[in-house]
């Protein structure tokens, strides 16, 4: 194979850097492509991504942002085949690749998807509730998010090269932040690969995203307090890196997924013979070869009941003894090769460090011939302790590749106890039937783990795993995990924006938020707003309707049709008696269908449907001989997919005294 040089992608730019250095192929040690950073002006990257990637990215509304994260993925998913072929070199299976590669572009499109549905077609997010700072409501504070107005820093490890740099971009360019990638050196020629896919389909604004292929120079001496940094790797690096001058004196926001001695545990019921023991067996095996172990998710710590602890050892041995490894371009190979031979040496450090403190090997020998001569092979090696309160390396020494250790423990108190001696995690798993079990283990061990699976007969078929972050989810934990989150959905899109308190008047808190608020100006214009398509309507716009009269007949007929027949809306005494009411009292869902009869147009149109009801709130009991009527606003709008939209309406009901009865939000899905 030719080598290959890898170029730098700074300032809109492919170039070279000096001083290449050269990788090497995890199979067979042959040259790949040479790499290197030298000679790029660093301060010239982050100033181009400020000023020229930033401002682009901000201009754009999250739902424009979130088409484009759409676009990344589907031209991924359409050169594919091209990032297999280089997957290879990094001693990874085909199978390792589709989380890798296609593992990376669905996460893509789960960022995108949750873009569309969750947030508003709009430059600000709001947080929480509008809060009420007077009386008279002419002074409100409200939190809102808005983008950072610097650059995102993305430090990426070497085992998952392009969703390690996928999982980090959708999140930062749906939150409207440029980004510089710098992956690590000994898988980079796939990640440039996958970057070059990025920029050829070009979607994304100048200056969106720039690349380096190398070491990253005096870049952190030219961060700022708007600028990020999002690091994975060990935490002796990304001690080194928080620790920066000038990240500590800018209080540069810092995101680090870093070491973990992620846990799985076989519940006190889960004896052999059972679904959940065999379940045990299969996931720890899995998650010691998957990558070769190379995941920072991979369990090294497997417990089980100390009455159960030979059966593990057998039944793991006999199935670790099956799993071929080898070239992974070769039909049958179950796990490839690690991706250096620094990286191996390094592995058999930490097993010899495993050794020395109690741990023996019970399956695979670290000192077995390479299947490829040159290659970085290791076949899976399980180690036992038998006290894991002695072998204190155990918790806290981590072997990347395809280690772990069996351990016992004595009950659920002392499982939770040896699990959180890790001292903090990113995964952790759980196989029992038991909800007693799983409840205790659980609350007692989750301080301490970012992401807890408790998996069983019931949810192993539909069950991603043990080690499979989602996008959906928070991927991070606590303590030596690093202390912060990646990914979570939209949780992980603040990460890269900055949460402010707003106090002004509504009208000026809508126009800042382009959403509407109570208290702020509606727009009472011409025509039925359900007549129009979701693009027609605007942020404001309202309908006032008619009144209609709620008579004590309505509420008896409301009463025995739905059966709902309680004290406050039947008897007039009780009613009195209570300390809420005044007397009998229309039922809420009386109001709420009087209401929809109110400002429901009948016909077809663009409203295809009433999709949900949040935020429901009575605040003024309405009685016989009262009216209703309601103002019906457009609050925000979301585009779910290219045929639909959900439009959500703030819904206010007043009585005759223009007290306000209830408020809620209607959502409904439309035709944009």
């Amino acid at each position: 194979m030719k080598t290959a040089q890898l170029l730098n992608y700074e300032r809109d730019r492919w170039i070279a850097g000096d001083n290449p250095a050269e990788i090497v192929s995890a199979i067979d040690g042959a040259p790949v492509a040479t790499t290197g950073s030298g000679g790029i002006d660093f301060g010239a990257m982050l100033r181009h991504a400020r000023d020229v990637g930033g401002p682009a990215l901000r201009r754009l509304t999250f739902h424009e942002r979130a088409r484009m994260i759409k676009a990344l993925g589907l031209a991924i998913m359409a050169r594919k085949e091209e990032l297999y072929e280089l997957n290879y070199l990094t001693g990874a299976t085909r199978k390792d690749g589709w989380i890798d590669i296609e593992g990376g572009a669905g996460t893509l499109f789960s960022f995108s998807s949750k873009g569309r549905r969750e947030l508003p077609d709009a430059h600000v997010l709001l947080d929480g509730q509008l809060e009420g700072l007077s009386k008279q409501g002419t002074f409100v504070g409200q939190h809102i998010y808005t983008s950072l107005q610097g650059a995102a820093v993305h430090i990426n490890a070497f085992n998952f090269p392009v969703w390690g740099m996928l999982e980090k971009l959708a999140p930062t360019i749906l939150a409207g932040v440029p980004a510089i990638v710098k992956p690590a050196s000994s898988t980079a020629y796939l990640c440039e690969a996958a970057f070059r896919v990025m920029i050829e389909a070009a979607v994304l604004p100048p200056g969106a995203i720039q690349l380096i292929v190398g070491g990253v120079g005096d870049l952190f001496d030219h961060l700022t307090g708007q600028d990020v940094v999002s690091f994975t790797g060990s935490a002796h690096t990304a001690s080194k890196l928080k620790s920066h001058p000038t990240v500590m004196r800018e209080s540069v926001k810092f995101i680090a997924e870093q070491d973990s001695l992620n846990a799985s545990l076989l519940g006190p019921d889960a004896a052999p013979g059972t679904p959940e023991f065999d379940l045990f067996i299969r996931e720890v095996a899995t998650e010691m070869t998957v990558k070769a172990g190379q995941k920072c998710t991979a369990i090294r710590r497997a417990m089980a009941p100390a009455e159960h602890l030979d059966a593990v050892q057998q039944a793991l041995s006999e199935r670790l003894a099956k799993t071929k490894f080898g070239d992974p371009r070769a039909e049958g190979t179950r796990m490839g090769a690690l991706v250096s031979l620094s990286q191996r040496d390094d592995v058999c450090a930490r097993i010899a460090e495993l050794e020395a403190a109690g741990a023996r090997i019970v399956a695979g020998d670290p000192a077995a011939d390479p299947p490829v001569a040159g290659g970085a092979f290791l076949p899976p090696i399980l180690l036992r302790t038998d006290d894991p309160w002695a072998a204190q390396a155990v918790h806290d020494v981590e072997a990347f590749g395809p280690v772990s250790t069996i351990m016992p423990y004595r009950d659920l108190a002392d499982a939770v106890a040896l699990a959180n001696r890790g001292k903090g995690s990113l995964a952790l798993s759980l196989f029992t039937h038991s909800p007693d079990a799983a409840r205790e283990f659980v609350q007692g061990a989750a301080a301490f783990h970012g992401r807890m699976l408790v998996l069983n007969r019931d949810n192993a078929a539909e069950s991603t795993g043990h080690g499979s972050p989602l996008p959906v989810l928070v991927h991070g934990g606590p303590g030596r995990a690093g202390g912060s989150e990646e990914m979570g959905g939209i949780r992980g899109v603040k990460h890269y924006m900055q949460r402010t308190a707003v106090q002004s008047t509504p009208t000026m808190i809508a126009a800042i938020s382009e959403q509407y608020i109570p208290g702020a100006p509606k727009d009472f214009r011409d025509g039925h707003p359900f007549r129009k398509r979701m693009s027609e309507l605007h942020i404001g716009d309202t309908l006032r309707t008619e009144s209609r009269t709620v008579s004590v007949a309505d509420i008896e007929h409301f009463a025995e049709f739905t059966g709902d027949k309680f004290y406050a809306h039947m008897d007039e005494e009780a009613a009195k008696a209570s300390p809420i009411f005044e007397g009998r009292v229309a039922h809420g869902y009386l109001i709420l269908s009087f209401a929809a009869g109110l400002f429901v147009d009948p016909d077809p149109g663009p409203v295809l449907a009433n999709t949900g009801l949040e935020n429901l709130r009575f605040l003024t009991p309405l009685y016989p001989g009262d009216s209703l009527r309601v103002e019906l606003t457009v609050r925000s709008k979301s585009l779910k997919s290219e045929d639909t939209g959900v439009v959500r309406w703030a819904v206010e009901i007043f009585n005759q005294k223009d007290d306000l009865v209830a408020t809620y939000d209607l959502l409904t899905e439309n035709v944009p």
